[in-house]
């Protein structure tokens, strides 16, 4: 039996035309390219004058630069990194109130959830910078001042309640035999949640967890249209803006940021592939367990 596809298999001529296509979708992108490129080079653009700053070490600019980049990436690092654990954190209480909570107990917290989850993170990071300060919120006597925990306010704000319905929806979406079997066992709600179903929770739905660091610490860069922060991309610009490469320092700053997200992307990828293989591990040796028993338990009986 040939296997079933979700469309028509094309024929001679449709295959004809679609190679035509193709090739001159391809030619055209290449003349596109070409055309970008050749008026770069026209404007003085791959020029070491523009470039030097970046990748030539025996440029005089170069250590001011990379001092400026290394800063910014430690302080785009930690202030992900403090809002990666708070939304975790808060992210999980909320969801376990909503699930432990009655119809009538859950509706303030629906409130809450839908209402950030409503507004631009931008908006909640203006709030946790700007806002806060002119009602008296004053944070400057904390490590990393006013910008940097207004920026980690705003952050967790926006990403606890993805986490919230992230870690809801995994514990929903676990067996319900997991939860009867644990208060069958004598555990109280608390415990069953603590020990049963959030462990088990959190290994279904760590790849998503992840991914949405990949979202928190891109969002930080949005700090740059807000306050001055010396993150990652407010770096970038006080560069550009010395030496007139905005292009190029750009550039650069975008592929450091692929090269983070990437490697969180990897990580998220890694731990997906070695549980799928811890769970077909498991039920190998549990189906091996039962039919090596099996034989033992009826001639035992008999």
């Amino acid at each position: 039996m040939s296997e079933p596809v979700l469309y028509d298999a094309q024929g001679p001529r449709a295959r004809r035309r679609t190679l035509i296509g193709t090739v001159v979708g391809v030619l055209l992108l290449a003349l596109l390219v070409f055309l970008v490129v050749r008026r770069l080079d026209d404007r003085g653009q791959f020029s070491m004058e523009k470039w030097g700053p970046l990748i030539d070490p025996s440029n005089e600019a170069f250590d001011a630069v990379w001092r400026l980049i290394r800063e910014g990436i430690v302080n785009t690092i930690r202030a992900a990194l403090i809002a990666m654990v708070l939304s975790v954190v808060l992210g999980t209480l909320i969801a376990v109130a909503r699930l432990s909570l009655g119809r009538a107990g859950r509706i303030p917290l629906i409130g809450l959830v839908e209402l950030f989850r409503g507004l631009p993170v931008v908006v909640l990071v203006y709030f946790g910078v700007r806002v806060l300060d002119d009602v008296g919120v004053d944070l400057r006597g904390l490590p990393g001042g006013q910008e940097l925990w207004g920026l980690v306010i705003g952050l967790t704000a926006y990403n606890m309640v993805i986490f919230a319905e992230v870690v809801r929806a995994g514990v929903e979406s676990l067996p319900r035999g997991q939860r009867e079997g644990a208060l069958a066992t004598g555990l109280t709600n608390g415990q069953t949640m603590r020990i049963v179903l959030l462990p088990q929770a959190f290994r279904v739905m760590l790849p998503a967890i992840i991914s949405q660091l990949v979202v928190v610490l891109k969002d930080t860069s949005l700090v740059t249209f807000v306050a001055n922060y010396d993150e990652l991309l407010s770096q970038g610009e006080s560069i550009q803006r010395n030496l007139d490469n905005p292009i190029q320092t750009f550039v650069v700053i975008a592929l450091i940021y692929i090269a983070i997200n990437y490697t969180l992307g990897r990580i998220a990828q890694f731990i997906q592939a070695r549980q799928a293989r811890s769970g077909r591990v498991s039920r190998t040796t549990t189906t091996a367990a039962t039919a090596t028993a099996g034989p033992a338990h009826v001639g035992g009986g008999a």
